[in-house]
C-alpha cells in the first residue's frame, strides 16, 4: 500500500496551473482572428471579401471588387515585414489603410507577403500604375494603387 500526501501550497500550485490551462484553451477557442474594420470613410467590408486570398486567381478577383483589372501574373511577389514602431512615412501609409477599413498595426513586426500588379485599366494615365497587396494568411490587411511617375499618385483600392 502507498500512501501519498500534498501541501495545501502543492494543491494549491496545480489549481493554479489548470486553471490557466483553461483559460488559454477558452481564449484559443473563442477569440476571433484578426479581422479588418470598417472605417467611416472607407469600403465597407460586407461588400468586399478581404478573407481566402491564397492563390493567383484570389488576388486577381480580390482586384476586381473595386474595378480594377490587372496582368496575369505580379510584376513583383516578395515578404515584407511590418515594422514595430512606424515611422512618420508608415505611420502616414497606415493612416491610408484605415481609411480604406484596414489597420497595420496589430500586425506589427509580422512578416507578410507583398504582391504587385500592373494595373490595366485606370482612367486617363499613361504610365505604368501598379496595385499593391499586403497579405497575411490568406487575408488582405492593407495595399494600395500607385504610379512611381513623376507626377505620381498614392490612393486605396477605391477609385
Amino acid at each position: 500500500m502507498f500512501i501519498y500526501s500534498m501541501r495545501a501550497g502543492t494543491i494549491r500550485f496545480f489549481g493554479v496551473v489548470c486553471l490557466a490551462l483553461v483559460t488559454l484553451v477558452a481564449l484559443l477557442a473563442f477569440v476571433p482572428e484578426l479581422q479588418p474594420v470598417s472605417a467611416e470613410t472607407g469600403v465597407e467590408t460586407d461588400t468586399v471579401s478581404y478573407e481566402k486570398v491564397k492563390t493567383n486567381e484570389d488576388r486577381i478577383a480580390f482586384l476586381k471588387q473595386f474595378g480594377w483589372e490587372v496582368a496575369a501574373e505580379p510584376v513583383e511577389s516578395t515578404t515584407v515585414t511590418i515594422p514595430a514602431e512606424f515611422d512618420k512615412v508608415f505611420a502616414s501609409y497606415n493612416e491610408l489603410q484605415k481609411s480604406q477599413g484596414l489597420d497595420l498595426s496589430p500586425y506589427a513586426s509580422r512578416t507578410v507577403e507583398r504582391y504587385t500588379y500592373t494595373v490595366t485599366n485606370y482612367p486617363n494615365e499613361s504610365g505604368t500604375v501598379l496595385a499593391n497587396l499586403l497579405v497575411y494568411r490568406g487575408r488582405v490587411i492593407g495595399g494600395d494603387i500607385c504610379t512611381a511617375d513623376a507626377n505620381g499618385f498614392l490612393h486605396g483600392f477605391s477609385r
